[in-house]
């Protein structure tokens, strides 16, 4: 079954008063929420409240959703608040990628996933915030264009050509910084992607960098 058929029968349940299912709704979304979290905040502790502080939320304006298919886009647009909230009473948030990896030994589950998010961050944080969100929300958490439109706040064109003009101004980075090309196994795929494919309509989950070096190469 897919992740959005079981989102619809979990929150259908939670809507007609079972308790329980609120507890599913939390396991289905924790780990991406909280690798979102870990991108908007300073510490592993902080990404952790940030997460939970999000759930709690979700379960108090639970309420007052009407569901109509844009649960993620719900869930996001409260965690993203609750990291600016965070972020405002820190007055700063400097992301120290070492900061999240020295608290995770490489045999811990979730590390590939942190490290390659950190990686992600890094790469990005040269980029005007709005640009920022757009390609985190696209290649970290695998939202939809329409989705990401909806988190933050802006017609889908726009969010479409944002991404265009990220992936370019990162292409001009990558290319000046000499960055390691793809994988092998990245490059066999690209070779089967039509050039007619635009920026937008195709992501594959090999790394992040590797990724968005082949999305910045059709461009």
């Amino acid at each position: 079954m897919g992740e959005d058929k079981i989102e619809d029968k979990i929150i259908e349940k939670i809507q007609c008063g079972d308790s329980g299912a609120i507890e599913n709704l939390v396991q289905l979304y924790y780990s991406d929420i909280l690798q979102y979290c870990i991108l908007h905040t300073a510490d592993w502790n902080t990404a952790e409240d940030a997460t939970q502080e999000t759930f709690l939320k979700v379960i108090r304006y639970l309420d007052q959703y009407v569901h109509k298919g844009k649960f993620r886009s719900f869930l996001y647009k409260i965690a993203k608040n609750t990291c600016i909230d965070i972020g405002r009473k820190k007055n700063k948030i400097d992301i120290q990628p070492e900061q999240f990896l020295y608290e995770l030994t490489c045999n811990e589950q979730g590390y590939e996933d942190i490290q390659e998010n950190l990686q992600l961050q890094q790469l990005v944080k040269g980029l005007p915030e709005k640009m920022q969100e757009i390609v985190i929300l696209r290649f970290s958490q695998e939202l939809t264009m329409r989705e990401i439109a909806d988190i933050v706040n802006l017609p889908m064109r726009t969010v479409q050509s944002q991404l265009r003009l990220a992936l370019k101004i990162l292409k001009k980075e990558m290319g000046e910084n000499q960055p390691y090309p793809p994988s092998k196994k990245a490059n066999l795929h690209f070779k089967q992607i039509p050039k007619s494919y635009s920026v937008f309509m195709f992501f594959h989950p090999f790394t992040f960098s590797s990724a968005i070096h082949l999305q910045v190469s059709q461009i």
